[in-house]
């Protein structure tokens, strides 16, 4: 008899699962709830889902051919990718990178607000005997007893990388607590376009949807424990978020925001049951409006947040992240549109890039003198780079000539940089690299993914102002929001040509407005009604139907 069956003991877990014959080592921990990160979604390109098997030998493990390579050191003393490494018979697996540093992340949860009366969309009234607990003008449900002042909503910001849920008293408005946390989902799929292909199987988007659903419910645990309420007293939540990830949090495929014309399968600006979350019974969950397929309902929740539709004059709103969404409002009037910029700004793609935690160089600046001033988060030794550190090292290199415009390192024998640059300036790997830190290194690989991030964005600017017959000096304020975009510095982004020159001295960093603006549509019913309306005026540009958008974009890659 011919035995197909194998076991993986993940001993770091202390779990064992049994797979077929042939199965990956990814898949088998994917079975397993093993969260092994694995951004490029199995591709073989990021090198993320490094693991260690024991006694590794060929007939155990067959490694298929992946486009990242291990070095011949790491191959000998037993390291294999998971997502490329095929298991024949019974292994044991040390997993190195399973997420469990959520405590160590740095994520925003603040973000500007504006004062508004509050006229919450959920009421209760006792009657004597029960509370009738009201959404508008209908009773959902009734308790026992007096529960009236014990009214809550969760306004939560589904990022492509981290969650933000902040739980809000309904009746005073106030922000009681709030938790941070990466979003599961991307240990599986790092950028929107990898996740919406990964969901558009029905396997793959019940991974996706249980990844967040569970972790939403963790999220709700922490913040009712922390102040002590009960969650069934929990009664809306406000899902802000790119439209993708609405889909994903809402069990909906989004296989076709996948291709063309890349139709959203939600629209926003209607109530959902909460069955899926440990709320109360008769919970609810709020969808606020979607602009369009690739600008969704954490736009939307940004342009309440800043008022954008009230200002007078030119702004510009970005919301930098592995998905780059932009709105220009001209006194009033609102253009939005969206760029892949892909995962290099969360240090994805990098050689030595990781997520904004402990141990990440997050500020990197040079001299005058050519000393180089950093700091990592949590004071700790430096062990990789997170994003706002990566665009510090390449835009302070720019500026200092260690980069060339065209995204090369100038040789030190030919630069014109300091000494003390030059003595940065080493060949890793067989390739000229940038030592930022004893630990990390810039590599020029990790320049190309600054360079592509960039030049998306940057592209995604041009085209909107040239839509508009705008120049970039007309623009009176760019505010930057986003939990990435709040660590940048308007120098950095400058130095690299993410901004245009012109908007010098015009950047403010406003935070997280999904989260604050999903607190505005918690707490005043108003909104709701006058952004479905304002978004049906919004003008949104899909910048692969623009004439010209390809060179623009060519042209941008320029530091």
């Amino acid at each position: 008899m011919v035995i197909n069956m194998v076991k993986v003991n993940f001993i770091s877990e202390g779990i064992i699962t049994t797979i077929n014959k042939g199965v990956t080592i990814l898949e088998a921990a994917r079975k397993a709830g093993v969260m092994i990160e694995a951004p490029c979604n199995a591709a073989g390109t990021c090198g993320k889902c490094r693991v260690k098997v024991a006694n590794l030998d060929e007939s155990c493990v067959v490694s298929i051919e992946g486009r990242h390579h291990l070095k011949p050191e790491e191959s000998q003393a037993g390291y294999v990718l998971a997502c490329q490494a095929q298991v024949y018979e019974d292994i044991e697996v040390l997993t190195e990178n399973t997420v469990s540093h959520n405590k160590t992340l740095k994520i925003v949860s603040e973000g500007k607000r504006f004062s508004y009366a509050i006229k919450s969309y959920i009421t209760k009234c006792f009657d004597g005997e029960k509370t009738k607990v009201f959404a508008g003008k209908i009773v959902i449900g009734e308790e026992h007893g007096d529960t009236s002042l014990q009214a809550y909503g969760l306004s939560v910001d589904i990022g492509t990388t981290t969650l933000v849920t902040a739980l809000i008293d309904l009746l005073t408005g106030e922000e009681i607590t709030s938790v941070s946390a990466l979003n599961p989902q991307s240990l599986q799929a790092q950028d929107v376009l990898t996740r919406i292909k990964f969901a558009s199987t029905p396997e793959g988007l019940e991974i996706l949807y249980n990844a967040i659903t569970d972790e939403l419910n963790r999220m709700i645990e922490d913040v009712s424990k922390a102040v002590k309420i009960n969650p069934k007293h929990i009664y809306e939540v406000v899902y802000s978020g790119n439209t993708a990830m609405i889909h994903l949090a809402c069990n909906i495929s989004p296989a076709t925001l996948g291709k063309y014309p890349y139709t959203p399968q939600i629209f926003g600006g209607n109530n959902i049951p909460a069955s899926m979350l440990n709320v109360s019974p008769f919970g609810q969950i709020y969808l606020p409006p979607v602009i369009s397929a690739y600008v969704g309902p954490d736009i939307a929740s940004g342009i309440l947040a800043s008022q954008l539709d009230k200002k007078n004059g030119i702004t510009l709103f970005i919301d930098i992240g592995t998905n780059g969404e932009m709105v220009i409002a001209k006194d009033g009037k609102l253009t939005a549109t969206s760029t892949a910029a892909g995962p290099a700004f969360e240090g994805m793609n990098i050689a030595y890039g990781m997520r904004a935690g402990e141990g990440a160089l997050e500020y990197f600046k040079i001299d005058d003198s050519g000393e180089l001033i950093t700091h990592t988060i949590g004071d700790v030794k430096t062990t990789g780079i997170c994003g706002s550190g990566l665009l510090d090292i390449v835009g302070e290199l720019v500026k200092a000539q260690v980069i060339s415009a065209s995204g090369r390192f100038i040789a030190p024998e030919k630069g014109e940089y300091s000494e003390n640059l030059k003595k940065q300036m080493i060949i890793k790997d067989g390739k000229l690299s940038f030592e930022a830190t004893p630990q990390v290194f810039l590599t020029p690989k990790d320049i190309r993914e600054v360079q592509l991030a960039k030049g998306a964005i940057r592209a995604g600017i041009e085209m909107l102002l040239l839509s508009l017959n705008i120049k970039a000096e007309e623009v009176a304020m760019v505010e930057i929001a986003g939990s990435f975009g709040f660590h940048l510095r308007e120098e950095s982004l400058l130095n690299i040509g993410l901004l245009p020159k012109e908007l010098k001295g015009k950047v403010s960093f406003v935070g997280n407005t999904s989260k604050t603006g999903g607190e505005a549509f918690l707490l005043n019913t108003d909104f709701r009604e006058s952004m479905n309306s304002l978004v049906k005026e919004i003008e949104a540009i899909e910048l692969a139907n623009q004439k010209g958008f390809d060179k623009v974009f060519i042209r941008e890659l320029s530091f």
